[in-house]
């Protein structure tokens, strides 16, 4: 190697070496940003020429090293795996929170319970057999009952309220997914560019890797590499973001038109179809706002429907006793609920007035209880409203308890593969230290050996046949 070679060795030395600095200089400022993904400086050795291109035969240094690319060390195997987690805790979660906030409504066990109110409405029928001649038990029998139906009918309009507020939730999700979807477009417009032009992509492809886990999130989906750095991202095998064109997303019905029970589904915009999807929260909360379908339906529409059964057979187990009564102006055969048009829990209803209520039979003397004491037996039966609402509480608290236990487990499996990720893509400051150090150490070699190859070049150019002067 000429002289003048060594010096461009040493120089390209000294130039990786500042490479090298300034990446973990890089890497050691935004240990704490998140989403950030270290990097590296790619290098590699310069081969010598092919032996006897200068004459000699004799073997030759190599010469130097080449920078040939500012990697980042991610993986795309665990990118995936970290959606693929994110997408079932994202699922779980909204399925977990819509039946606690159904199990909440219940207000099972406790004092403003329907079972309470149960309680108090069969011990004021007793209360009212006990004085058949006074208005006062008669008047306590009457607020019993409206406290039973007002709670029942409170439960489902609560109800409405969740689903209306899921589905609210549900259309933000999928604005966030349209507008994430929109930004990966513009991100791989960019990044094509700057890859095609020889430049470092590395932190547009972080920030794109964010937005493609939250659509992960939302929407489940997977992602796809194409090997002039752009992604695909589908959702149900169909695209949704391909290279720079984006498919968006829509909820069907409106907003202001849907109301429990309704149908609501996941649409494409352009062209139109019913689209899938792989899990996210877009899916969970699909799942509960799913019309009734005998047990199989929306946890929210089965809840309600289950207070309409419940109020239905309240009503119809009252009022077959009731109706064998006489009221207080002789007539018979008359109901003590009613139940209007609509859901049954809305609109069951109590008598308004005392003259309303029968406590004896027909043809019996005015002291005669033998409705009001069969009414009051009607809450032990193996038939009775109790046993039912009993039903209801247990089948709806068991759900919501493998919905917790669920959420758990892939919150659990979510935490696992982000930390995975993160053993790979963060940023170590013991590491960058070391190879802060190491190419402080390169970068002061380099630069000694370029001096010392310029002293002697001094020498060989300024001081050659001055011997003997």
């Amino acid at each position: 190697m000429s002289t003048f070679g060594a010096l461009n060795t040493a120089y390209r030395g000294l130039t990786a070496a500042q490479q090298g600095m300034n990446v973990a200089g890089q890497n050691i400022a935004n240990a704490a940003t998140e989403g950030y993904t270290r990097q590296r400086v790619q290098q590699s050795a310069i081969a010598a020429p092919a032996q006897g291109l200068n004459g000699s035969g004799r073997p030759e240094a190599g010469q130097g090293v080449s920078v040939d690319a500012i990697t980042r060390l991610g993986s795309s195997v665990l990118d995936a795996s970290v959606r693929s987690a994110s997408a079932q805790a994202g699922y779980a979660g909204v399925r977990s929170s819509a039946l606690q906030g159904i199990e909440g409504i219940l207000q099972e066990p406790g004092d403003n319970g329907i079972s309470a109110s149960l309680q108090g409405f069969w011990s004021a029928w007793q209360g009212a057999a006990r004085q058949p001649a006074e208005d006062g038990p008669k008047g306590l029998l009457l607020n019993a009952a409206n406290s039973l139906t007002d709670k029942i009918s409170s439960a489902y309009q609560t109800l409405q309220g969740q689903w209306s507020s899921v589905r609210a939730q549900a259309a933000d999700a999928v604005t966030a997914v349209n507008a994430a979807a929109s930004q990966v477009a513009a991100y791989n417009a960019t990044i094509r560019s700057t890859l095609a032009a020889g430049g470092s992509a590395n932190e547009l492809i972080d920030a794109r890797a964010k937005l493609t886990d939250t659509i992960s999130r939302l929407a489940g989906g997977t992602v796809r590499e194409q090997p002039d750095g752009t992604v695909d991202v589908h959702i149900g095998g169909n695209a949704l973001v391909m290279g720079t064109s984006v498919r968006g997303l829509q909820l069907s019905g409106s907003q202001t038109a849907d109301t429990l029970g309704s149908t609501v589904q996941l649409l494409w915009t352009d062209p139109a179809g019913v689209a899938s999807s792989d899990g996210g929260e877009i899916a969970g909360a699909l799942s509960v706002l799913a019309p009734a379908a005998g047990g199989n339906g929306g946890a929210i529409a089965e809840a309600a429907e289950k207070y309409n059964g419940f109020a239905s057979k309240l009503a119809e187990i009252v009022n077959t006793v009731h109706r064998g009564g006489e009221l207080p102006n002789g007539t018979s055969g008359q109901n003590f609920f009613t139940i209007g048009a609509g859901p049954a829990a809305l609109g069951i209803k109590a008598p308004v007035g005392t003259a309303g209520i029968a406590l004896k039979a027909p043809n019996q003397g005015a002291l005669d209880t033998s409705i009001a004491d069969q009414i009051t037996q009607l809450g032990t039966g193996a038939d009775s409203p109790d046993r039912l609402w009993s039903g209801i509480v247990t089948g709806i608290g068991v759900e919501s308890r493998g919905a917790q236990q669920r959420e758990a487990l892939t919150s659990a499996a979510q935490a696992s593969a982000v930390t995975g990720r993160a053993s790979q893509v963060s940023v170590s400051l013991d590491e960058e230290n070391v190879n802060l150090l190491t190419n402080q150490h390169a970068y002061q070699a380099a630069a000694r050996v370029m001096t010392a190859v310029d002293e002697a070049l001094d020498v060989l150019i300024n001081r050659t046949g001055l011997v003997g002067r």
